[in-house]
């Protein structure tokens, strides 16, 4: 991703959370709080965590520096979403699917986040060395790995499901 993207990803963020907000704006949820209506999908740890949950397998970042600069809850999301890099990657996948039902709603959200745009990624486009058999495989595995995540996101979840009409994944 160039810097051109991201900063466009990063302004397209900000300008749909003004949005919602306004509109939400004199919305307030049943806590004893009352806290803004706007709050509950903006989850600033979720979001953290979804922009840091690579971090650990693809980098030389530690669990201790998430939890240094960002804190126990963020890191404690960041753990449940990161594979571990001692196992084959056929045991990492199946490790997904396993621990997918038991995540936090938080982990969940990050996790469906990230399978939702990886697909639609390889839908996008093949990667380089891939084969159109191989992209079919991660869709299955995919589809098993979100069957362990439903409930959390409606919206997410719809859109996968297109994902795997398209591709004729049985679920």
């Amino acid at each position: 991703m160039n810097n051109q993207t991201y900063k466009s990803d990063i302004a397209e963020v900000i300008r749909c959370t003004d949005f919602a907000a306004i509109k939400h704006k004199n919305q307030r949820r049943k806590d004893q709080d009352r806290t803004p209506y706007i709050n509950h999908p903006i989850d600033l740890q979720v979001i953290q965590a979804a922009l840091l949950h690579d971090t650990v397998e693809d980098t030389q970042t530690t669990f201790e520096e998430i939890d240094q600069h960002f804190g126990p809850e963020v890191c404690g999301i960041v753990k449940e979403v990161t594979d571990e890099k001692g196992l084959t990657k056929m045991a990492r996948k199946e490790a997904q699917i396993k621990h997918a039902p038991g995540a936090s709603p938080k982990a969940k959200l990050v996790k469906l986040a990230d399978k939702l745009y990886n697909l639609r990624d390889l839908n996008r486009q093949t990667p380089v060395g891939w084969s159109e058999e191989r992209v079919q495989e991660y869709f299955v595995w995919a589809a098993k790995v979100v069957e362990g995540l439903r409930g959390t996101n409606a919206r997410m979840e719809h859109d996968l499901d297109e994902l795997f009409r398209a591709r004729n994944i049985q679920q």
